[in-house]
């Protein structure tokens, strides 16, 4: 709609119309549209002609809408006729947030300089970053999972043959793919599955098929190398999250997410992780490059935070920088990991396996080594590190072999302070939706646009997409329905920071999540997921006081060519959202539900455009 304004308005007034007429005429015809509304016969804006308190409250909404859209619309200063042109070469594998030299001229170092600094590095270049020259769409899962395209990652011949022994039986580059192998190929015979074996039965069971035995349902795998270990936990029905600094070559965040597996760029370096205290049931880390004794313990500190009681940490070759002698566990990663109540379960060659204590006051016998920490159960979003013990006080304090499987009953919502009839009729509504979202996804709905040359009509892409997020995820009901309807997929369920803090409620039903401010970028590399889905968030950037504009782009950031959005929200934010998605050029539909309400659906396609 206000493109097709917009474009009366050159007519009438030239192509620099006076603000002055500019906001009268949109207003006008907004305010046209909401009193006449109840005679529309397309649905799309419908009002109760007895509701008269509503058409002035539609009214002032679609006023402050016209102002607030038309101030967008000059900030960028573009036509709205026109599309955005495509960054340069340099931008291919863009992530925001992260620019060394910006954060030098700050003054951050010791090792700071790499962190995420998103207060120093925002530049606001609106163009669309493009794919590389060699990049090509993903194989399908769960062939995509064990051959990638090695012009999708920035993976060099160089890095790979730099690389151990372990990724070299694991990896083969040839020609212009990347070859993993699979979980029932013979080579990975005293490889992954060894490990992996190795580490159940340093913790007491018999096989790594009896993870879900001894509680461990989520891991946290810290410095994921290429995701092969991440890879096999998956197979076992356990959800393994890669964190990884970020890096401008090389990515293993990059090449995690390419495979289709979990991933997210993080690091310990000066901040908590995004993720609230007693998160994670196991955290492993192999050859992760991290010194686990450096300021004075307090990455090891920040583990026991997410760690959940009774969680295990498992470290293969721990850094340290005071080794005893070869071989042999360094003397203040052993003084810190007692005075953190870990009890060192086992210990074979290389590897540590230690187990968190399930008795919150060994801490303070400990005779106050580490203070407990004070209002430690608020969202921890970037936080600086600390030097004191988080969860102690929760009311999460559960140890994971005391927790029933499966989803979370009326004593575990209860204890995340939701009512079970709020949380199951939220799941329901889910199932029902995921059945109409599945068969939108498809080109077909977008018939009147022209098809890619020699394209047949396609066939909805089942199994096109694997990386899955919801960018405003509640209770984590869209992950527990496409996980019921056996999709092959996964969901970074990100809990935006202003709302209310359901991470938590998401993180123990064996989910991935996040907590993130989409004030700001994500931290992940551009085209990494395959589906975004949003409800609400339009409407919640705007009582955030965050940019829409900022908010799209980055979108089409993180969205892989021929990647799936669907929005929901209200009629306002979804036609402002459509006017700028088709300037991306998107494909888009807005989708009326047909249920009285004011809410509706934009479902867009992302073109593949290289130039």
């Amino acid at each position: 709609m206000r493109s097709a304004l917009y474009n009366k308005l050159l007519l009438v007034f030239g192509p620099r119309p006076p603000l002055n007429w500019l906001l009268l005429f949109l207003v006008s015809i907004l305010v046209l549209i909401a009193l006449l509304g109840s005679s529309s016969t397309n649905g799309f804006d419908s009002v109760a002609t007895s509701a008269r308190p509503d058409i002035f409250s539609n009214y002032r909404r679609l006023k402050e809408q016209a102002v607030s859209d038309y101030l967008e619309l000059k900030k960028l200063g573009a036509n709205p006729s026109n599309d955005f042109d495509l960054c340069g070469k340099e931008r291919e594998n863009y992530v925001p947030c992260y620019n060394v030299s910006a954060n030098q001229l700050a003054g951050f170092s010791d090792g700071e300089e790499f962190d995420r600094h998103c207060e120093i590095s925002r530049e606001h270049q609106y163009c669309l970053v493009r794919p590389p020259k060699e990049y090509k769409i993903p194989l399908t899962w769960p062939s995509g999972r064990d051959v990638i395209w090695s012009g999708n990652v920035k993976l060099s011949k160089d890095q790979f043959l730099s690389s151990g022994s372990m990724t070299k039986r694991l990896m083969l580059l040839e020609e212009n793919q990347i070859s993993f192998h699979s979980d029932d190929d013979e080579m990975t015979v005293d490889g992954v599955k060894d490990y992996s074996h190795q580490i159940a039965e340093m913790i007491g069971l018999g096989s790594d098929a009896d993870f879900h035995e001894a509680g461990v349902r989520n891991v946290l795998d810290i410095g994921c190398g290429f995701g092969s270990f991440g890879a096999h936990l998956l197979s076992l029905r356990l959800m393994a999250v890669c964190v990884a600094a970020y890096e401008s070559t090389g990515s293993q965040v990059q090449l995690a997410l390419e495979r289709g597996l979990p991933a997210i760029i993080g690091n310990f370096i000066s901040k908590q992780l995004p993720f609230p205290s007693l998160s994670y049931d196991m955290v492993h880390c192999t050859q992760c490059g991290i010194f686990w004794d450096d300021k004075d313990g307090m990455f090891l500190i920040e583990v026991d935070r997410i760690l959940k009681p009774g969680g295990y940490i498992v470290l293969t070759s721990p850094r340290s920088r005071q080794q005893r002698n070869k071989g042999s566990i360094s003397t203040p990663l052993e003084e810190y990991t007692q005075k953190l109540c870990w009890n060192l379960v086992a210990k074979q060659e290389d590897t540590f396996t230690w187990q968190k204590t399930t008795d919150a006051r060994c801490y303070i016998s400990k005779h106050g080594t580490f203070p407990l920490c004070n209002g430690d159960d608020g969202p921890s979003y970037y936080k600086p590190l600390v030097r004191c013990i988080s969860g102690t006080g929760s009311k999460r304090w559960i140890p994971i072999q005391n927790r029933t499987s499966g989803s979370l009953g009326s004593s575990e919502l209860a204890i995340h302070g939701i009512n079970p009839e709020d949380f199951y009729e939220d799941l329901e509504f889910w199932r029902s939706a995921l059945r109409n979202y599945w068969s939108l996804l498809s080109p077909l709905i977008f018939s009147d646009h022209p098809k890619r040359p020699g394209d047949e009509d396609p066939m909805p892409p089942y199994n096109m997409v694997r990386n899955v997020m919801d960018m405003n995820a509640h209770y984590g009901g869209f992950s527990t329905a496409l996980l019921e309807a056996r999709k092959s997929v996964w969901v970074m369920n990100v809990v935006p920071v202003g709302e209310r803090n359901t991470l938590p409620t998401i993180l123990d039903q064996g989910f991935a999540g996040v907590l993130h401010s989409w004030c700001e970028p994500f931290p992940t590399y551009p085209r990494t997921y395959d589906m975004l889905h949003a409800k609400g968030l339009l409407s919640h950037l705007a009582t955030e006081k965050c940019s829409t504009v900022d908010l799209i782009f980055e979108m089409d950031r993180i969205l892989r060519p021929e990647g799936w959005v669907i929005i929901s929200d209200k009629v306002a934010p979804i036609e402002a959202a459509r006017t700028l998605v088709t300037q991306l050029r998107w494909e888009a539909r807005v989708i009326d539900l047909q249920d009285g309400s004011d809410q509706r659906l934009l479902v867009c396609q992302k073109p593949f455009v290289r130039k």
